[in-house]
């Protein structure tokens, strides 16, 4: 036990999901072997899965699950305290309240209502846009957990509209796809058309058959001119200002309006950082910071 919880050792359980058989032993296996909860790491301090307030966080967003209703889902998972339906928690994020009126349970296709949940559950909110991944959900407390990282994505390509009537309604499912982390989502300042980002090409498979099989939307991808994208932070707010305002070509705004540089090569990368030595061009970014 101490192996496999340490990961030195991984047991492996044979069977057959397609038939069932096999997924109840490995399901009772994960209850008995899995350690419970342990204490998560917030930008100010930890969380002890033992405390009385309830604390969790976002760290999936699911869109059309039951594609009659067009409903969305945060899944949540619990870090602290209890989570009880119809409990108004803080969105640390906006610090605004919000009722959490139907929690879910979820297995497989079957949900149930959570009446209650502790630390190490997964809740499922059903919401309208208002939660994203990473975001915070607490008694009160003003913390945000770590460790929800985004990171710049290996490829970029231009989004190719087939009919342009639907520009508007494919703005809308972008937007969607970037809170569920489908794709990354760069908007130019200089009007052009919108940049996605992703790790392999298999996600840009993934964005084009769900843009047409849950919006209508049909869509091609073209490559772009950039080829590397960049966060930019800097403790001097002018030099910022500054360098968006010198390349507007070249800059973007991500999903949470936060300026990215547009490279198109490396070199080109390293001559902008070099003249801007008061900025940091980072290839990480935590989907939050710290309120």
């Amino acid at each position: 036990m101490a192996a496999f919880r340490e990961g030195h050792l991984t047991p492996v359980y044979f069977g057959a999901a397609l038939r069932d058989y096999g997924v109840r032993d490995l399901i009772e296996a994960i209850g008995t072997l899995a350690p419970p909860p342990r204490a998560q790491i917030a930008a100010t301090r930890t969380v002890s899965a033992g405390e009385p307030k309830m604390t969790s966080f976002v760290f999936k967003i699911q869109a059309n699950m039951d594609p009659n209703h067009r409903d969305r889902i945060a899944f949540v998972r619990v870090c602290s305290g209890k989570l009880t339906r119809g409990m108004k928690a803080k969105l640390v994020r906006t610090a605004k309240p919000m009722s959490l009126s139907a929690p879910q349970f979820f297995f497989a296709q079957d949900r149930q209502i959570a009446d209650e949940a502790y630390a190490g559950d997964i809740v499922g909110i059903p919401n309208h846009g208002i939660l994203r991944i990473g975001d915070t959900l607490t008694d009160g407390e003003n913390i945000v957990f770590r460790g929800v990282p985004s990171f710049a994505p290996e490829i970029l390509r231009r989004v190719k509209l087939k009919d342009a009537m639907k520009s508007k309604k494919l703005r809308e499912a972008l937007q969607q796809m970037a809170q569920e982390g489908v794709v990354q989502l760069f908007v130019p300042h200089d009007g052009a058309p919108a940049i996605v980002g992703v790790v392999g090409a298999l996600q840009l498979d993934v964005l084009k058959e769900r843009l047409e099989a849950e919006y209508a939307i049909p869509v091609d991808f073209e490559t772009c001119q950039f080829s590397i994208c960049r966060w930019l932070t800097s403790a001097d707010a002018l030099a910022l200002d500054q360098f968006v305002a010198s390349h507007p070509s070249s800059m973007a705004d991500d999903l949470d309006g936060d300026p990215v540089f547009m490279a198109t090569s490396a070199f080109s990368l390293r001559y902008e950082a070099e003249r801007a030595p008061g900025l940091v061009f980072s290839d990480i970014k935590d989907y939050q910071k710290a309120a």
